[in-house]
């Protein structure tokens, strides 16, 4: 899409460049739903049967410890978990302490160890990077007969995925298990390289659990060893949370058409079901529905006030909607241009719904953080659009530091808790606070996105970009700024997985939100797309697996 500048008959002939963005991909396809309540009803009967089943599987006192890991692997994976989390945690808890020499027994090969290793840190457990120093040799490489390995250096290669910073023999595994499994034997059984392929572009750890669980499902039908109880309940639990979200789109896609953004907003991008599906990816079980619904019409708006400052307002016009927003007045929309009126009273009025509902569980301080976070966001959106405006590069240092906040996930996950019920003042408050594991995520989302959006910006016009004020500064090329975003990118997950663990006077609940946000982001970003901006390559494929195509049972 070439950029291009047009007239707006409805600011007085100022010329404006328009970004010309793609049209929504699904129309008014969300607007209306039909929910078979008799189907519901019936599969969540079926899933309380096999859900009984299913627990006395894990809670069996007699059960051999690896066919347990693999049964709880297999659970996550599926994407039912979240019934069992309690049965899980106090599992994995008597395990972890039994402190297992993993080094000494002969019995625990590289995929046992590697699965426990993973399993044990998904979890928050810090289990030493040192048991796989068995599999090395005395110049400390690891041995050359794990290449026949294959379902090992699987294992090993996901378990990497939760490193942190200085476990040299965990980069060096990875680097091992990767080269390894891109050579593997393309005759190999289907099943298994699928899953090799698939991880290899999207590792288990930092994947959607959504999207991970429909592909995971695929592939266990596939498996001659599955067990058809859990396959079923799968399917069942799948296509059951897939009835709620679709009700959840439905009712956010009216209010949406009821703003009626084509009309007041023609400038701006139409991504209302994206935004469903990130709010879907920061927390998809059934007792977030009402947030997922409050995040998702934040995200919305949030993602308007983005294009107008991104690729509508003039300098004038958004110093004064910045100045109304931190004043946050209804009498301030007299001052406004006439196209901005119409956004800046549906912030309003949105944010005065969520504090009457929330007021009526005594929990509408969440309120006053949301608003807070929105108007930081804005003021920084204000100073990165005279950067552009003006076409000033600052420092690298100084773009990041405003950027980690245009990015939005401070904003994103301060609207998640909203509909929390489990949330508290000091959880709203310790986020208020940026701590060390929501800096790491928003560094993680800012660099891809920077990544990504370097070529759409450029045909803009938009050249005050990340890339380009890291080039400008440090005199590199832009290959080299890649590679080095890579690498910022990969020791903020390494951040992330080490606030995860426990002991943590962090809310785990809190912890789990942010993380979820970056798989989010791995997901729509996924191949250096920008699967917002353009979401028919990346995004598209994904919503009709979640929100659209049931699995056939």
């Amino acid at each position: 899409m070439e950029p291009k500048t047009g007239v707006d008959s409805r600011n007085n002939g100022i010329v404006r460049p328009e970004a010309n963005f793609s049209p929504s991909l699904w129309g008014d396809q969300f607007v209306t739903c039909v929910f078979n309540a008799e189907v519901a009803g019936k599969s969540s009967k079926e899933i309380e049967v096999m859900k009984a089943e299913v627990k006395r599987m894990l809670t069996s006192p007699g059960t051999k410890v690896l066919d347990t890991m693999n049964l709880i692997d297999t659970i996550e994976r599926l994407g039912i978990s979240y019934h069992f989390e309690n049965e899980i945690e106090e599992k994995l808890e008597k395990l972890f302490n039994l402190n297992t020499k993993y080094e000494d027994n002969e019995c625990h090969d590289l995929y046992t160890v590697a699965l426990h290793f993973r399993i044990f840190r998904q979890h928050g457990y810090r289990i030493s990077c040192d048991v796989f120093s068995k599999f090395r040799d005395g110049s400390g490489n690891f041995y050359e007969f794990l290449k026949d390995d294959p379902k090992g250096l699987l294992s090993l290669y996901e378990a990497t995925q939760l490193r942190v910073h200085g476990e040299c023999i965990l980069e060096d595994a990875l680097a091992f298990a990767t080269a390894s499994l891109k050579s593997i034997d393309p005759i190999l059984e289907s099943c298994f390289r699928k899953q090799v392929i698939h991880a290899l572009v999207q590792p288990l750890h930092m994947g959607d659990s959504r999207i991970e669980a429909r592909h995971f499902i695929n592939i266990y039908e596939e498996d001659v060893l599955k067990n058809e109880t859990l396959l079923k309940f799968a399917k069942l639990n799948y296509n059951l949370l897939q009835m709620l979200h679709k009700r959840e789109l439905c009712e956010v896609s009216r209010w949406w058409k009821e703003l009626d953004p084509a009309s007041k907003f023609p400038y701006a991008k139409n991504r209302l079901v994206e935004c469903f599906f990130w709010a879907m990816g920061t927390y998809y079980e059934p007792q977030y529905s009402r947030g997922r619904v409050m995040l998702t019409k934040s995200l919305a708006l949030g993602s308007l006030i983005d294009d107008t400052y991104d690729a509508y307002g003039t300098l004038e016009e958004l110093d004064i909607f910045a100045t109304a927003i931190d004043r946050w007045e209804v009498g301030e929309i007299d001052r406004l241009p006439d196209y901005m009126k119409p956004l800046y009273r549906a912030i309003l009025e949105l944010y005065e719904q969520f504090e009457e509902e929330l007021a009526n569980e005594g929990r509408s301080y969440g309120v006053y953080y949301a608003r807070e976070a929105l108007k930081e966001l804005v003021r920084s959106y204000n100073i990165e659009a005279k950067w552009f405006i003006k076409g000033e590069f600052p420092p690298f240092a100084e773009y990041l530091d405003n950027a980690l906040i245009t990015v939005t996930y401070h904003f994103d996950c301060v609207s998640a808790l909203l509909g929390t019920t489990s949330a508290t003042k000091e959880h709203f408050e310790w986020l208020s606070n940026k701590p060390k594991m929501l800096i790491a995520s928003l560094t993680h989302a800012r660099l891809l996105d920077d990544l990504a959006t370097y070529e759409i910006e450029k045909e803009r016009g938009q050249l005050v970009t990340g890339i380009e004020c890291y080039m400008k500064e440090y005199r590199v090329t832009k290959p080299e700024v890649e590679s080095r975003f890579r690498q910022m990118i990969t020791s903020a997950w390494k951040d992330m997985n080490e606030e995860f663990f426990k002991p943590s006077p962090h809310p785990r609940f809190v912890l789990h939100r942010i993380i979820n946000l970056a798989r989010t982001m791995e997901a729509a970003f996924q191949g250096n797309h920008d699967g917002y901006t353009r979401p028919e390559k990346v995004m598209k494929p994904h919503i009709l697996a979640l929100f659209v195509e049931p699995i056939q049972i």
